[in-house]
């Protein structure tokens, strides 16, 4: 397992920034923890990367525990806090060489190749060599993010966290560092929060929803564009007019919302699918049906439905 939380709680004095928070994550995954500002996301990173302990609970990453073995984490994690740090007179291959010689005197670096080779494959594969010989200070935020990028995958960890790596980035900025962590996910465990919908739909497999400090949803992306409290939706259009409350007596329906004279929206429980009871009603009413089409919810609007106060 890359990743095994369980029960972690977390106190800021009196204030609870997690509370019980549990879940895996197995090699290979691309997963998004997404939630509000304020959710807990950062206090979930900032546990598993050693950087502060929990209040209570226990956490293990690549099978090291993040208390008795937070040296062992370290090595094995690369990590880009949200405000990444950089030193901005120091020039991009410069700042590598740097961080190279704090890993491997902390015996934490890769050694399967030179320093030199090290630097030179991470600085092509965050697409860094048009830029190597710049000062940090000169680039652009996008280029700064793949700076940081490049030193939490110096030591070629097994497991990367991303602290919401495309904040305030332009558009063309935002696919170039979605498309480096695709491809980066193919070969580690990625874990990235956000508050972006469209961020999680281009690049993770699954996606943790956190709210208040409570996971609210687990699921793969697909998966979510299923939940929702309020119900299944099925848009249908029949070949002639069709009396509104007639559809309404149907097993199953909740509501109906006429679109047009022969156009409906109906809406039934979560758990119930009335297409089939939408079909035979037709048949009884000599209708034809046109257009009937399950209505996914957009992932942001599931958000929004967890995460409400």
């Amino acid at each position: 397992m890359s990743i095994k939380v369980n029960s972690i709680t977390k106190l800021y004095g009196t204030q609870k920034a997690l509370d019980a928070v549990s879940f895996e994550i197995t090699p290979g995954e691309v997963v998004g923890l997404l939630g509000p500002n304020g959710a807990g996301k950062s206090t979930i990173m900032k546990i598993l990367t050693c950087f502060i302990p929990p209040t209570s609970g226990d956490a293990s990453v690549c099978n090291f525990d993040i208390l008795e073995q937070s040296i062992e984490v370290r090595k094995k994690v690369g990590y880009l806090p949200e405000n990444n740090p950089l030193y901005l007179d120091l020039y991009v291959e410069e700042f590598l060489s740097f961080i190279d010689e704090i890993l491997t005197a902390s015996g934490i670096q890769h050694p399967k190749a030179s320093k030199k080779k090290r630097i030179a494959d991470i600085i092509e594969l965050t697409g860094l060599i048009a830029e190597k010989h710049k000062k940090i200070g000169a680039l652009s935020k996008g280029y700064r993010q793949r700076v940081g990028l490049a030193q939490a995958l110096l030591h070629d960890p097994e497991v990367l966290i991303l602290d919401e790596p495309t904040s305030g980035l332009d558009p063309n900025q935002l696919l170039e560092i979605r498309a480096l962590i695709k491809t980066i996910g193919k070969e580690k465990t990625v874990m990235l929060s956000t508050h972006i919908m469209q961020e999680v739909e281009a690049i993770c497999d699954r996606a943790i929803i956190i709210h208040k400090g409570k996971i609210v949803a687990d699921d793969s992306t697909q998966n979510l564009h299923h939940i929702s409290s309020s119900g299944n939706v099925v848009k249908v259009e029949f070949s002639s007019e069709v009396d509104a409350g007639l559809l309404s007596k149907i097993t199953g329906v909740k509501s109906v919302t006429a679109l047009s004279s022969s156009s409906f929206q109906l809406t039934s429980e979560p758990s119930f699918d009335v297409r089939p009871d939408v079909f035979r009603f037709a048949v009884d009413q000599k209708l034809t049906v046109l257009v009937m089409q399950k209505e996914e919810l957009r992932l942001e609007e599931v958000f929004q439905e967890l995460t409400k106060d």
